[in-house]
């Protein structure tokens, strides 16, 4: 069973040495892009709330 471990971390330690890490420029660069869709898609979605609350009072009174 040690042995079965002991293997399964060798092989856990030669993939991680394959993986290409991206740069700290590379992620920056990706967080911004997720921080501007976020935005966009939040202010989207508090127009789409907020055109539908005004369709559904108008129409409930």
């Amino acid at each position: 069973m040690l042995a079965k471990a002991k293997t399964f971390f060798e092989d856990v330690q030669a993939e991680l040495a394959k993986v290409t890490w991206p740069t700290r420029k590379e992620t920056f660069s990706t967080a911004q892009v997720v921080v501007v869709i976020i935005v966009l898609i939040s202010l989207y979605l508090g127009v789409c709330d907020a055109v539908l609350t005004k369709l559904i009072k108008s129409i409930l009174r």
